[in-house]
This record gives C-alpha cells, structure tokens and sequence, in this order.
C-alpha cells in the first residue's frame, strides 16, 4: 500500500464501500429527488460521481439523459452494469476517483452525487474536478448529510474513534450551507438547497446498527479497527445506540439530508 496517506484512506474506503450494495433500497427514493432537484432533462450528458451502484445514475438515464457514472469500488460498478442491463439504459460505468476525473474539460451538462464525493479527503480538489468537467452553464447538484442531524453526527462518532488522516475533512461538513457556498465559491451563481428526509426501515437501534456495521464503509472499517479493543467497541455501539434512538420512530429511523444545486458561470 502507499504512503500517501490519502491512498491509504483511498484504498480502505474502496474495500469497505465494496459491501454497501444491501443499502440501495434505502437511496433509491432519494436518488428520483435529487435528479428532480439537478433538473436533469433528456438528451442532456450527465455524471454521476461517487455512483455507487448507479441508483442516481439509472433514475437519470430512465429520465432520458446520456448518463456517465464513477465510483471508487470496482464491485459497486459491477451492481451498475447490471441494474443498467436490467433496466434496458445505456449508462457508461468507470472506476475513477473524484479527486482526478478521467473527463475532458466541459464534458457534463450536469455532474451530480448522492452521498458520494462528501467522502473525499480535500473538498478543493474534488470541487475544482467536478467544476472543471461541467460545461459553462451546466448543474452541479448533490445530497450532502448535515452536520446537526442523526448522519453527521454519526460520521463524528466514527471519526471520535477511528480518526482519519491528518488534513482530511470531515464529510459532515459538506452538509453545511455556509460551507458549500465558500467551497463552491464565485465559480458558480443561483446556489439554491433543498432539505428532506430519508426513512430507514429498522426494526430496533440495535438491528440498524448492526446493519450498517456489515455494509456501511466507515462503520464497517471502525468494527474491524477495534476487534481487538471490546470495550472501545463497546463504548460506540452504545453511543451509536443512543443517538439511532432519538431518530427511531414507528420503525423507521429519519435521516435528513441537505440538496444542493448550482450553475457554473
């Protein structure tokens, strides 16, 4: 493995991402939101980063749009191609890393993520490379995980516990208005966000989190860390426990999220 800390941390979200496949259901309904929320048209040429196994991407293509779609996790592409075959869309899968997208300049009338660059190490550079593949005039939209709320809030657990490299952003942070607009900065015009909810069927904390311990990236790489360390482990099952709880209702736990959307001038 490299020394580069960010590969490090480039290779370990690969493996781990690699398991989420069984959480698609959860972020398919979010996906036709934010397609709705980019204005993706027909005959427009899109892309879709941090794809994952190509939920957002196939909701585009379905709506008509020539579809580009990118993920880290060569397994995810593969979920992709086949939901794509099945769905009778042409939809042009790569593996890549947002950090150096593998497009020429102005390619993309829009370039979009659901949850997916959040994840990144450095915000400038995966901005300046989703910026600089979208065409003057084009849409860069994506759904971000506030801060405040359950998700976020869980992203600092798990970083409370398995800290990440030194100079990599913490992701919540891509939820957060007043940030997105400094990172988007005058490169863009009409920042518009949206907010909404996404219901996540449990039948207890406990049977959530055990869910996400097995397909969650982040959650899946601190388990593994502290298989060794019981009583750590221990400690952030509780306060993961805690804080799924005060979201939990009539079976359901309620993740919000944040929308955002741009026109690069």
């Amino acid at each position: 493995m490299s020394n580069d800390p960010f590969a490090q941390l480039k290779a370990i979200q690969r493996e781990g991402w690699s398991l989420f496949a069984p959480l698609e259901s959860v972020t398919t309904a979010t996906a036709a939101e934010l397609v709705k929320h980019a204005r993706i048209r027909a005959e427009q040429v899109v892309l879709d980063v941090g794809c994952g196994t190509g939920v957002v991407a196939l909701t585009a293509a379905r709506a008509g749009a020539k579809v580009h779609a990118l993920d880290l996790s060569p397994v995810l592409i593969q979920h992709g191609r086949q939901h794509a075959a099945l769905a009778g869309v042409e939809i042009e899968f790569r593996e890549g890393d947002v950090e150096a997208l593998p497009y020429e300049s102005s390619t993309f009338d829009a370039v979009v993520s659901q949850f997916g660059h959040m994840f990144a190490p450095r915000p400038d550079v995966t901005i300046a490379e989703m910026l600089r593949v979208l065409k003057p005039g084009g849409t860069i939209a994506f759904s971000t995980w506030p801060p405040e709320h359950y998700v976020g809030q869980m992203f600092a657990l798990v970083a409370k516990f398995v800290p990440p490299p030194p100079g990599a952003a913490p992701p919540p942070q891509w939820g957060d208005p007043g940030i997105i607009r400094q990172r988007l900065g005058d490169a863009v015009t009409e920042i518009m966000f949206d907010r909404s909810v996404m219901l996540f069927p449990a039948l207890s904390p406990q049977h959530y989190r055990k869910g996400i311990e097995e397909t969650l990236g982040p959650v899946v790489k601190l388990v593994a860390a502290l298989k060794d360390e019981p009583a750590k482990l221990a400690a952030f099952r509780a306060e993961l426990d805690g804080f799924v709880a005060r979201y939990f209702e009539n079976n359901v736990v309620r993740q919000h999220y944040l929308m955002t959307r741009a026109t690069k001038k």
